[in-house]
């Protein structure tokens, strides 16, 4: 729904203000890359784990609280943030499947490899719920103004 802005000139209209979605998504990501980028540094050497664990579990911290404030959220257009949720959710899982497959093939074992597995999985969820919310409330604003 629009809302009329009473600064606004005549007939325009405002966009419904949304809980910081993809603010938290970023922020999120932010986290796992930084976890990735502290594990790729020790390399070939087995990494610490508390800090990249840490990460992972503050990334996954925010991702929740972001499906919970997503799921309060009325003014979406639900419609459009499955269909594009669904195929990218798709094509972030396939790309790390890829990744994984390449740890795996590397000889990476253990712990490193739960951990980067977790941030992968983390990264695959995040990516297509920040591009679903973008789209679909992008598209609920178009619905309406026409």
């Amino acid at each position: 729904m629009s809302v009329s802005n009473p600064e606004a000139p005549a007939g325009v209209t405002s966009q419904p203000r949304f809980a910081p979605v993809a603010e938290l998504g970023a922020a999120a990501l932010v986290l796992v890359v930084a976890g990735g980028i502290y594990m790729a540094s020790y390399a070939p050497r087995r990494p610490p784990l508390t800090v990249p664990i840490c990460l992972a579990a503050a990334s996954g911290v925010l991702l929740a609280v972001n499906v919970v404030m997503l799921m309060r959220t009325r003014e979406l257009a639900w419609d459009k943030f499955f269909l594009v949720g669904r195929w990218t959710l798709l094509s972030y899982v396939i790309a790390a499947g890829l990744i994984e497959f390449a740890f795996v093939r590397d000889h990476t074992r253990g712990g490193p490899l739960v951990v980067l597995t977790a941030m992968l999985v983390l990264f695959a969820v995040n990516v297509p719920l920040i591009i679903s919310f973008t789209v679909a409330r992008f598209q609920s604003a178009r619905s309406d103004a026409t």
